[in-house]
Formats: C-alpha cells, sequence, structure tokens
C-alpha cells in the first residue's frame, strides 16, 4: 500500500548506539517508501531557528526599491529577490515571492566553465534596513551545510554503504549549498479562487533539501505512487526533508524522490512563509560517472526491498516532471543541467544573461 503521511524521525537517536540502528531502520523505510521525512532534534539551537523565521518573515516587509536594488535579474548568479509570479514550474507560473541566497564564492574567471557564475557572491538587503540579516543566514547555512553532510553519511549507512559513500561528490572545499526564503500570499491577495500554485509539482534536485516551515499554514503536498496528494502540514521542531534527484540517480533508484508542490493559502489566512535549504552537489560532477558508479554500490538485499515497495504498489509511479540527473542529454555536467534548469525556471534571467541557452530551450519546448 502506498503511504499516505510522513515518518518522523529523531537524529538524536542516531548518536546512541542503544537506539541507531532502529533510526537506520526507520530511515531506511523513509529512504525506499516515501523519499520525504520529518527530522527532530537536528541539533541546532531552537534560537537560531526562531532568528532565521523572524527575519526571514522581516525581509518581505523592507521597501520595494531596496528589494529590488537585489533583483535576480541583476546578476548571473540566480541569486537575489524574485518578484511575485517571476518563477516558472511545470510550465505554469509560481505565485510566490523570494530571495534566493547561497555559500558564497568569488566570481569565476573568463576561463571557468559557464555554469560557475552559479558560484558568486550573494546579493543581500542593506544592513541599514534588514541588521543581522545578512549574519543569521550565513550562520545558518553553515550550520544546516554540516548538518546535511552528516545527514547524508547517515543516509548511506541505512542503504547498506560506508559512511563516506557519497563524499566524492562534494566539492574539496567551499561546499556550494542554496536556500531560499519563500513568501506564498493568499487567495484573495491575489485575487483568485479555487486553487492557486504556490508551486507547481517537481523534485529537488541535489541529494537532499531541508525545509523549515516559518508559518502554520498547510499547503505542502507529496504525491505517492497512487498519485494521490498527501498533505505534509508544518510540524514544530522539525524540518522536512525531501530526498532529491541525485540521490535517486547515485543508489539506481533505491532512493526515491518524490514529486510534490505547495498549493496557495486559502483566502484571508495570510502570506505562508518557507525556508528551504538545498544541499549542494560539485558543479563538476559527470553524469557518466554517476552512470557507471551508481546502481552497482547498493547492496543486493536493499535493491530487492525497494523492488518489493515497487511490485507491492503495482509499479513504479509514472510522471512528467524533468530529471536532471539525466545521461545521454545535452549537459555532461550537473553544473551544466543545473545552469539550463535555472534558465527554464526564470526566464528572464535568461533574456539578459544566457539569450542562447534560453533560445534553445524554447525550441526545445515549441517542439515537443
Amino acid at each position: 500500500m502506498s503511504f499516505t503521511s510522513i515518518p518522523v524521525l529523531d537524529l538524536s537517536q542516531a548518536d546512541d548506539p542503544a537506539t541507531k540502528a532502529e533510526f537506520l531502520r526507520q530511515l531506511r523505510h523513509a529512504l525506499l517508501e516515501v523519499g520525504f521525512l520529518y527530522l527532530k532534534n537536528v541539533g541546532e539551537p531552537a534560537e537560531l531557528f526562531d532568528e532565521v523565521i523572524t527575519k526571514g518573515k522581516a525581509f518581505f516587509d523592507i521597501p520595494e526599491d531596496e528589494k529590488h536594488k537585489i533583483e535576480m535579474k541583476n546578476a548571473q548568479s540566480f541569486l537575489g529577490y524574485s518578484r511575485l509570479a517571476a518563477e516558472i514550474t511545470a510550465g505554469d507560473v509560481d505565485h510566490r515571492e523570494q530571495i534566493d541566497l547561497a555559500t558564497e564564492h568569488p566570481l569565476p574567471t573568463s576561463e571557468d566553465p559557464q555554469y560557475y557564475h552559479l558560484l558568486a557572491p550573494n546579493q543581500w538587503p542593506a544592513e541599514s534596513v534588514l541588521p543581522g540579516f545578512k549574519a543569521v543566514y550565513q550562520e545558518y547555512m553553515r550550520r544546516m551545510g554540516a548538518m546535511s553532510v552528516r545527514f547524508t553519511s547517515l543516509i548511506a549507512e541505512a542503504i547498506g554503504l560506508p559512511a563516506a559513500a557519497f563524499d566524492k561528490y562534494f566539492a574539496d572545499e567551499d561546499q556550494h549549498h542554496k536556500l531560499k526564503i519563500v513568501k506564498y500570499p493568499d487567495l484573495a491577495e491575489l485575487g483568485k479562487t479555487g486553487q492557486g500554485q504556490g508551486v507547481g509539482p517537481h523534485k529537488d534536485s541535489m541529494l537532499s533539501s531541508y525545509l523549515l516551515q516559518a508559518s502554520e499554514h498547510r499547503g505542502l503536498q507529496v504525491q505517492n505512487i497512487k498519485g494521490e496528494w498527501i498533505d505534509a502540514p508544518p510540524k514544530a521542531g522539525t524540518v522536512v526533508v525531501a530526498i532529491g534527484q541525485g540521490l535517486e540517480a547515485l543508489t539506481g533508484g533505491v532512493c526515491v524522490s518524490t514529486t510534490h508542490r505547495v498549493l496557495s493559502p486559502a483566502a484571508g489566512s495570510g502570506p505562508r512563509f518557507s525556508i528551504p535549504f538545498f544541499q549542494g552537489v560539485d558543479l563538476d560532477t559527470d553524469f557518466d560517472d554517476l552512470e557507471k558508479v551508481g546502481v552497482g554500490k547498493v547492496p543486493e538485499e536493499i535493491r530487492q526491498l525497494r523492488q518489493q515497495v515497487i511490485e507491492r504498489n503495482g509499479g513504479a509511479q509514472l510522471d512528467d516532471v524533468e530529471f536532471t540527473f539525466r545521461t545521454g542529454g545535452k549537459s555532461k555536467t550537473l553544473g551544466e543541467a543545473t545552469l539550463r534548469n535555472r534558465v527554464k525556471s526564470h526566464p528572464d534571467v535568461g533574456e539578459r544573461w544566457y539569450p542562447d541557452i534560453l533560445k534553445d530551450i524554447r525550441e526545445e519546448q515549441a517542439a515537443a
């Protein structure tokens, strides 16, 4: 039977030899059958989460002209502020306003691959306008980056691999992680009725994502194998972990990356806020390498467990969500594929900085 709820795991159990085996068993179940989980006791101070939420919400209250100074289209990095309805997912407009941040890097040189433009300094709101915002989010990204790498080692152990099995896909230094602070206006503010697309059906790329649901609104939904949408409401003291397409590719489909979406809040309920953190993978990762090493690593007994899940549910889910980690396409590396996806999602940035890639994408879409 396909899942009808999202499991809750306690990360502190992984620190105790008496409970670690049970934690890994629960984690294996979540990886093979759901692709999503709530994680509590992640080891970060509650005060930091509170500051992240408070300052994240406050960003949207700064003057519009201050937001426009740091708009995403000002830079080649796809970092910065996006106005309402500036992003596209699954072919439709997302009704959300957001700022994208990342682990900071110096600007690339002319010798670097084009996708190195994704590695860049952030566009921060002015300190005089939003005091302490930059320091809080730099600390949060640093701490969540370390936590995500540790959790990935537990994922490896849960499916019978050495703890360091995925380390080669992290950059040697200055690992690149991403973060969004998102505001979803309610239907009344949007002037809409029925159901609004906060963000359309999609699967996260990379290895894993960690979502801090920053208000009490429902809206996040996860699709099970039967195609049913399962609510993932906020749970105090947790982050929501989504398994990414990268982990699905690296494990030959053993760890499932699950389609999910966000519905706009109901009219009169006010805006929904969320802060997803996306664990990075080395952008130089080669798809051919992924294909060669991905399937063979996972022990046969674990692969059989995943096959049993598929058979028990009448086959793997068929969907039309684009798969980022794809061999045989135009992109040879993850960086190239990621850049194309960014251009597709943010055509205003593509028009200014990557017109050739945007033209190619539109020709593909027209042909399809």
